[in-house]
């Protein structure tokens, strides 16, 4: 039997993660006993035992959570934003170009950010194929359900006395420095960071992020772009979705629950919308977590997950 740890399973991300391997008869969770949860000691012999472990932490708590790992053999996904452009790790995204292969042999792993995921998913076919040179300025906004904040966020949005103000949605990372962009513009292969608003919407969970292009950023046609996409995502968990069904409209908690993403592209030749729809805590965090682990551990990489 293959031994997970989950070190931070306290958190949204690995509830979701633990949720979802509870449910698996080839893999034994290791569970700490709350009073040793926390303990360096008890952490760091769960980290050494076993094959794959999650670290659902923050930044600087997920740095040192690594530094205890001796074991040659033992694969590490951090989730948290601490290593994610260090060349040491590698990114967790096996739909990239060359990325799957990478995983496989990987021990560190850095999972995606979800608006980076879905700003990535857009951007980085269209600068492989060309249609994007690296010098170009991007904007990108990015609807998410609360979740996306964590334990203290979700307990605002669903008190009693919940603030009037976040019943409606609200932007967020106002000084741009959202601790995504650095991965959003290195995985790309862009010089420049995009000009980036998240918001948060009093809805629990799904992601929504539309990049729009002009003449201005793209010589590319609509259809161009569609069939750069059809091409580049024939595998994974990335697909290409050619229209909406929803009369009109594109709910941003279309694939709430899920573990999938989809890329859309709408507008015409002189206004361009990029679309990728998802959950903020599957594709966009613990979905894309186990992932990861399925593809290092040579399974099917969507075992045990909801597609």
């Amino acid at each position: 039997m293959i031994k997970v740890f989950i070190d931070g399973s306290a958190g949204t991300t690995g509830l979701r993660i633990r949720e979802r391997l509870s449910a698996r008869k080839d893999l034994e969770l290791i569970i700490l006993p709350e009073e040793t949860r926390k303990d360096p000691a008890a952490r760091a012999d769960a980290l050494n035992s076993a094959a794959v472990s999650f670290l659902c932490l923050p930044d600087a708590a997920a740095v040192e959570a690594a530094s205890f790992v001796t074991s040659p053999d033992a694969v590490i996904i951090d989730t948290s934003t601490a290593h994610r452009v260090a060349d040491d790790w590698v990114y967790g995204m096996p739909e990239l170009s060359g990325q799957r292969e990478k995983l496989k042999a990987a021990k560190r792993i850095a999972n995606p950010g979800c608006h980076a995921t879905g700003f990535i998913s857009l951007v980085a076919p269209l600068v492989a194929a060309g249609l994007l040179k690296k010098d170009v300025r991007l904007s990108c906004f990015s609807l998410t359900g609360y979740s996306g904040g964590g334990k203290k966020m979700i307990a605002e949005y669903e008190t009693p006395e919940v603030n009037p103000l976040y019943q409606a949605p609200r932007q967020y990372g106002l000084g741009q420095t959202h601790k995504h962009l650095p991965e959003m513009a290195k995985l790309c292969g862009l010089d420049h960071a995009p000009v980036f608003s998240p918001i948060v919407a009093p809805y629990y969970a799904g992601m929504e992020v539309t990049v729009p292009l002009t003449p201005a950023e793209t010589s590319a046609s609509v259809e161009e772009i569609k069939e750069v996409y059809k091409a580049y995502y024939q595998s994974g968990l990335i697909r290409f979705a050619d229209t909406s069904d929803e009369g009109g409209f594109l709910s941003a908690g279309a694939f709430a629950g899920r573990d999938d993403l989809e890329v859309s592209v709408y507008g015409n030749d002189e206004r361009i919308l990029l679309v990728s729809r998802f959950d903020n805590l599957g594709k966009g965090a613990s979905g894309a977590a186990i992932q990861n682990m399925n593809i290092a551990l040579g399974f099917n990489e969507a075992e045990g997950l909801v597609i």
